[in-house]
């Protein structure tokens, strides 16, 4: 199943910073997921709700409503490389996830995971290098943010209060977009 157009082209980029995350979150909800859109094994995986008391499966994990915020605070849409990336950063921010779990989460992404969902290797490659650029953020632990305390902020404002290294990215965007010229979200990055 091939993503609309106008799913595939949204995005809301990182120099596209001075609208508030209130609003920049109201306008993806044209194109949003609700949570009972997503299959239930990646609900499993990616959704706190589902954890079991005192085991933490995956690190970093989130309902979609958070999922959502973390997209536009990373500057990415929602095709297959920003998905893998918005995951890998939120994982890495809480600086605990181990080589195993990276490891695992990988398998589960490309081997498991219905067939539109699943992680190319490519995706893995992104999500792996998002997990080690969460981990040297000095950002806040991504999952634990209460985003709409910041809606009233523009996006750079709210990246700056939650520590978002916005160079750090465009760094990484820079590398990510000359690493996949075939990608188009990776061509539109920066």
């Amino acid at each position: 199943m091939a993503l609309p157009d106008h799913v595939r082209n949204w995005n809301i980029p990182l120099t596209d910073d001075q609208i508030t995350l209130g609003y920049a979150f109201a306008k993806m909800q044209d194109i949003a997921l609700e949570q009972e859109d997503i299959p239930l094994i990646i609900q499993l995986v990616e959704n706190p709700r589902y954890d079991l008391p005192g085991i933490d499966l995956f690190r970093g994990a989130t309902d979609l409503k958070t999922h959502d915020y973390i997209h536009l605070l990373l500057g990415r849409g929602v095709m297959p490389k920003d998905e893998a990336f918005v995951l890998g950063f939120t994982m890495g921010s809480t600086n605990r996830v181990t080589t195993t779990e990276k490891r695992l989460y990988a398998f589960v992404a490309k081997y498991l995971y219905p067939k539109v969902y699943r992680m190319s290797d490519q995706d893995i490659e992104v999500y792996k290098d998002a997990v080690k650029l969460g981990y040297v953020s000095d950002c806040q632990q991504l999952d634990k943010v209460k985003f709409e305390d910041y809606n009233h902020l523009t996006l750079a404002e709210a990246r700056k209060a939650i520590g978002i290294e916005v160079d750090l990215l465009k760094a990484y965007y820079a590398i990510e977009k000359n690493r996949y010229p075939e990608s188009p979200e990776s061509q539109r990055l920066i």
